[in-house]
């Protein structure tokens, strides 16, 4: 059974940092692309960053490029993001997602398989 579970969200203030995790169980992230995704109260469902299973990121979107950071750690089966210089409009539950395996690093939700509870990520001005 696969189980993705996202932690390391919070309440910062703008400017402030943090590290979101993703562990993996049930299938190996070596081998899987995947993605960071977020969604705000009223809003769709977004992709921040998409990496390929190879470890080269996909797509990374204009609104967090330069202050956000997406890397595997393949010996602990986890996907992280670093998020810095957080803004208040960055605030949303934010979910990782497996695409499939060596797969190309979608940018459509629709190609995810396994998806993350969220976590969420509040960013006071």
């Amino acid at each position: 059974q696969v189980q993705l579970v996202e932690s390391g969200g919070g309440l910062v203030r703008a400017g402030g940092s943090l590290r979101l995790s993703c562990a993996a169980s049930g299938l190996p992230i070596s081998t899987y692309s995947m993605g960071w995704f977020r969604q705000a109260p009223g809003k769709e469902r977004e992709l921040v960053v998409a990496i390929r299973w190879s470890g080269g990121t996909t797509y990374s979107a204009d609104s967090v490029q330069g202050r956000f950071t997406v890397r595997r750690d393949n010996s602990n089966n986890t996907l992280l993001l670093q998020l810095n210089s957080l803004k208040p409009e960055d605030t949303a539950v934010y979910y990782c997602a497996a695409e499939r395996k060596f797969g190309g690093g979608s940018q459509f939700s629709k190609d995810y398989s396994y998806w993350g509870q969220g976590t969420q990520v509040t960013v006071s001005s």
